[in-house]
């Protein structure tokens, strides 16, 4: 079925829908790993983008329920070469085209995702819709134009969990609303360091990684206020991943202002960023985004260099660190591609975080010790 991608500068590529009749808009990315697909397109980080594979070859170990980093799809759209409807593999439950089918997202093919790719990148990532209603060039565009921006949006309330749960047998067990937020709720308080994670677009495998370090997993509603934090008296607690511009999401910042030096806190990618926030520093939106699994990271701190997973649009104004250095706010990582900031810690107040995504699966494992260097930082807090 005759599609057509168009963006909000006006170009436009003809493509070929593989999921049936629809239109879908959002911001258009790419992403470069070469495996992965749906652990990205569940991944709530991605909401409202519709994102472009460099990989050409698409679906060809179809899907399996154990992969998903979400209870649903995220993304917009998704966009590839050429997809792969007979998948080959003994955990594929199904194809990648029923899956997006099923749950209404759209799908394309034949779109020359290079070269859209080359405009991305050098235009920087845009607004755009893919249509198979409307083929008229002219009037996309001026939807596309239409579309709202990522920037001063607060996608987190999209995809945050609206109640309180803990992982159980792979699957989020919901808090009865009857139940309070208390100690008594922690279930292996005595056997396992209690981390209470604020859900700003959570990846499952972030909740498994931090279980195997030892942890036992509280997940939060993004909005949580702090009185609640401190009265259920964590080991620890987690600042999430998720989607968008960090800056509006203004109570996650007063919270995490409030809560710095309770507990040790570990943050992940836009969890870095707020934490950046509250401390003070400045946000900016990045031209096309860090998105792959390929991406050289340097620990400042042992001179390694880390090949990582990353998906963020958003990063921490390196500059705006030093003025925070009186505050023992320093840099850890580095991007080695272009010197963005990619850690942070505060010693004070017992915080860390990361922009990159260590829990990656499939994806480069030379980040995993950050789950046990948490763990340690409780350890310790709690001697």
């Amino acid at each position: 079925m005759k599609a057509l991608l168009a963006l909000e500068d006006g170009r436009t590529f003809p493509c070929r829908s593989f999921t049936g009749k629809g239109e879908a808009k959002g911001e258009v990315v790419f992403n470069t790993s070469m495996t992965g697909y749906q652990e990205i397109i569940t991944d709530p980080s991605y909401h409202g983008q519709m994102v472009t594979m460099t990989y050409p070859l698409i679906g060809n170990y179809g899907v399996c329920p154990e992969d998903d980093e979400s209870d649903k799809i995220q993304v917009e759209a998704l966009i590839v070469k050429e997809y792969q409807d007979f998948p080959s593999n003994f955990r594929s439950t199904g194809t990648l085209g029923s899956y997006l089918k099923k749950q209404g997202v759209l799908g394309v093919e034949d779109l020359d995702t290079r070269a859209l790719t080359r405009h991305i990148r050098k235009k920087g990532a845009m607004r755009a819709i893919i249509s198979t209603n409307d083929l008229d060039p002219a009037k996309l565009i001026g939807k596309a134009k239409n579309i709202d921006s990522m920037q001063g949006r607060d996608l987190v309330k999209k995809v945050t969990t609206d109640r309180p749960y803990f992982w159980n047998n792979s699957k989020p067990s919901y808090i009865p609303k009857s139940s309070g937020l208390t100690p008594e709720i922690w279930r292996f308080r005595n056997e396992k360091f209690s981390v209470a994670a604020l859900d700003f677009g959570i990846k499952y495998n972030i909740i498994r990684c931090l279980e195997k370090a030892g942890c036992e997993v509280l997940v939060l509603p993004a909005d949580t206020d702090s009185k609640t934090i401190f009265n259920l008296k964590p080991h620890g607690i987690f600042l999430s991943n998720g989607p968008g511009d960090p800056e509006p999401v203004t109570y996650a910042v007063k919270t995490i202002k409030e809560i710095l030096g309770f507990a040790p806190i570990f943050g992940i990618c836009l969890g870095m960023q707020l934490l950046g926030l509250a401390m003070g520093a400045k946000t900016y939106k990045i031209k096309f985004g860090h998105r792959g699994g390929n991406q050289p990271v340097k620990n400042l701190k042992t001179n390694k260099v880390e090949i990582t997973s990353q998906n963020h649009g958003f990063a921490v104004d390196i500059d705006s660190i030093d003025s925070m250095k009186k505050k023992e706010f320093a840099m850890t990582h580095i991007n080695l591609n272009e010197d963005s900031l990619e850690g942070v810690e505060n010693k004070n107040c017992k915080a860390f975080a990361v922009q990159y995504h260590p829990e990656a699966s499939p994806g480069p494992h030379d980040a995993a010790y950050l789950f046990n260097q948490f763990v340690e930082m409780i350890k310790n807090a709690k001697t």
